[in-house]
This record gives C-alpha cells, structure tokens and sequence, in this order.
C-alpha cells in the first residue's frame, strides 16, 4: 500500500470561494439594477416636460414656413380687459310676428362690462324685461328679421328696451349686447 494522502478539503474550500462570490457578485449587480432602475423611475431622466418644453420651444429650423420666412411670436399686452358678464333668460320667447301668421321662438341672453350689478337688476326685473322683450318681438315682421342684419337690428331693439326698463327701475341700463342662443322661426 502506498500512503500518499490526498487533499480533499481543497477543492471543496475553492467551491464554497467560488460560490460566495458568485452570490456577492450577483447580490451587487441585483442591487445596482435596482438602484438604476429606481433612478429612471423616480429621478426621470427621460421626463415628458423635457418633450413638451422642446414642442413649446422649437428650434428656428421649425419656425420657418413654407417661403422660408421666419415666424416671429408675438408678445401678448398686459392691460387689464374688463370681464364679460352674461345672463340668459331661462325661458324662451315666443311671439307673433307682424302682419304674419308665422312666430318666432327666441332664447335671449345679454351681457355687460360694467359690474354684476347690472346682472342683478336684470334677473331682479325679468318679468318684466321678458314683456318688453315680447313687445318689441311683434313689432317685427318675417322680412325685418330675414338674414343677419334683421337679427343684429332686433338684438339692437331689444338691447334698448331692456336698457330702457332698466333706466327706469333702477336709473342705470348697462346692457351692451343682446344674443340669441337659439332663434326660431316658422
């Protein structure tokens, strides 16, 4: 018999090496990914208002049209616009018309730059808005009220008889423009 020894534990200490750094590498690269991709997920290099600044903000390639001019953008003014105020009446109109056997059928609403307290009178006086409103209607024939200019001129005699009641009531009108969100005639 021969007595040679042989080294076992060797190999098996090189394997239990080679396996715990096996599992420190991958533990360090399953933390980096993580890490990186929380950074992408939390920091957002690659954010979509980067996108939008770069449609906001073309380069001057983009701004040239068709001729090769260059589109200049224009400064918006920074005066003080007075506010619009609107009522419209709930309920429509219906009216004859003159010498007709026709009606028209209109829902009205005005508006004003002047404050809501011309707003208020109005609605504080809307019966009575309405009947002037109805009167001044059946003044009007089929052919005063044909086309566009017919309705701008029964807004406008619309426009002063409200201002009228008003001026009446409550000594101030304020009504500038009267519209028709529906008009209908037959």
């Amino acid at each position: 018999m021969s007595s040679e020894t042989v080294d076992i534990v060797a190999p098996r200490k090189k394997g239990r090496i080679l396996g715990l750094v096996g599992k420190i590498l991958g533990s360090v690269i399953l933390l980096g990914a993580g890490f990186g991709g929380g950074y992408v997920y939390f920091a957002n290099p690659f954010s979509p208002t980067q996108d939008m600044l770069r449609l906001i903000e073309p380069d001057q390639a983009a701004r040239a049209d068709a001729d090769g001019r260059e589109k200049v953008p224009k400064d918006t003014p920074d005066e003080t616009l007075f506010q619009t105020l609107y009522f419209t009446f709930p309920d429509p109109i219906t009216s004859n018309l003159k010498d007709s056997r026709s009606f028209l059928q209109v829902q009205i609403g005005v508006s004003t730059q002047y404050d809501e307290q011309v707003i208020t009178n109005v609605e504080t006086h809307k019966l009575a808005l309405q009947s002037d409103m109805l009167a001044v209607i059946a003044t009007f024939t089929e052919e005063d009220i044909a086309g566009p200019n017919g309705r701008a001129r029964l807004a406008d005699a619309l426009k002063d008889a409200v201002n009228a009641r008003l001026m009446r009531m409550e000594g101030f009108g304020g009504v500038e423009d009267v519209f028709f969100p529906s008009f209908m005639m037959q």
